[in-house]
Formats: structure tokens, C-alpha cells, sequence
């Protein structure tokens, strides 16, 4: 006796795109939560990069922190110059380590200490 197997067909891609799509949408969203209530930190996400903050704006990742709004976003932002609709995956690694130090001067209430040279590098 032959036993075949029956194999499953694959599901139809748009299928699987939807469900890759709502798997991220949850993930980031339990992301900006976590970030939200200071279990892990927005300069942390942007050096890290997990997936699901790969295709997330840098300004959606930022105003999930507690006391940021679109206004001290965009100012911080502007800085760099950075674009808020920037993703935080296509960062390069020198735009990684400024904004995490713009951050990090935010936090302790210093004020960004780069000449508008080192920021026009950025």
C-alpha cells in the first residue's frame, strides 16, 4: 500500500502578509506600552532595533515616552534635522548614537551640547 501524504498548500500570500502585518502591529504596540511605562527605554530601542521598531517612525517611537508630545519631538528632531517620519531601521549608525545622546541629555535636563556642525553631520 502507497501512503501519500497530503501536503497543506501554502497559504495565499496576501494571507500571510496580513498576518505578518497584525503580528507587528502587536508587537509594537506592546513595545510603545513597555516603553511608555519606563520598562525599557526609547535610546535603547533605537540602538537595538528589534523588528518590530524596524519600519516604526522615529517620532511615534518618541512620543511614546511619558511627557513627550508632538511638540518636544519635533523640536528635538529638528536638531539633528531629522525627518519625524524617518524610520527608525534606515538609521544610520552615527544618526543611532546622536539621537541616543540627545536623549540621554533630555533625560538628566542638560542641554545638547553639539556644535550645529557635529548636529548638520548627524
Amino acid at each position: 500500500m502507497n501512503a501519500t501524504a497530503t501536503i497543506a498548500p501554502a497559504a495565499p500570500q496576501h494571507m500571510r502578509a496580513l498576518e505578518r502585518a497584525n503580528k507587528v502591529r502587536l508587537a509594537r504596540a506592546q513595545l510603545k506600552r513597555r516603553v511608555a511605562f519606563g520598562e525599557v527605554g526609547a535610546a535603547e530601542v533605537i540602538l537595538h532595533c528589534p523588528f518590530e521598531a524596524d519600519s516604526m517612525a522615529v517620532a511615534d517611537l518618541l512620543v511614546s515616552q511619558r511627557r513627550w508630545g508632538q511638540t518636544r519631538c519635533r523640536k528635538l528632531l529638528a536638531e539633528l534635522p531629522m525627518s519625524e517620519k524617518k524610520t527608525v531601521g534606515s538609521m544610520t549608525d552615527r544618526q543611532r548614537h546622536v539621537l541616543v545622546a540627545m536623549l540621554s541629555s533630555a533625560e538628566t535636563g542638560r542641554a545638547w551640547s553639539a556644535t550645529p556642525h557635529e548636529r548638520r553631520v548627524a
